[in-house]
């Protein structure tokens, strides 16, 4: 069983910067070993709207994509010895308002299907 628990998110006012963190734990995360080799992606979800990708890092974090609109102003990043995958959010948005999802999986991808492991989410509040 793998466990992903994000933390660091929160109230924002607009043009602020927030980091969040994931970190994965359970039997298939020990060592450090088995994180290293799955793809760590971060998705979004505002109120009343489907949930979407945000940005994703490769297994040894050499390669990262971001969604158009964070492009530029999020940085993804990941820490294999410390299981731990982040995302530092800089000039926010009211529109970055949303619940933010960390995911595992075996495959770099933008589609959530590609993802087998999901963190319970925490909430980004960007105020204008």
């Amino acid at each position: 069983q793998v466990q992903l628990v994000e933390s660091g998110g929160g109230l924002a006012q607009a043009g602020g910067s927030l980091r969040l963190s994931c970190a994965a734990s359970g039997r298939t995360f020990t060592s450090g070993r088995t994180f290293s080799s799955y793809a760590m992606g971060w998705f979004r979800q505002a109120p009343g709207k489907e949930r979407e990708f945000v940005a994703a890092i490769s297994s040894s974090g050499g390669t990262s994509v971001y969604t158009g609109s964070v492009q530029g102003r999020f940085t993804v990043s990941r820490d294999n010895a410390k299981n731990t995958v982040y995302l530092k959010m800089n000039s926010l948005k009211p529109e970055d308002t949303a619940v933010y999802y960390c995911a595992s999986g075996a495959v770099f991808s933008r589609l959530a299907v590609r993802y087998d492991y999901w963190g319970q989410g925490t909430q980004v509040t960007v105020s204008s």
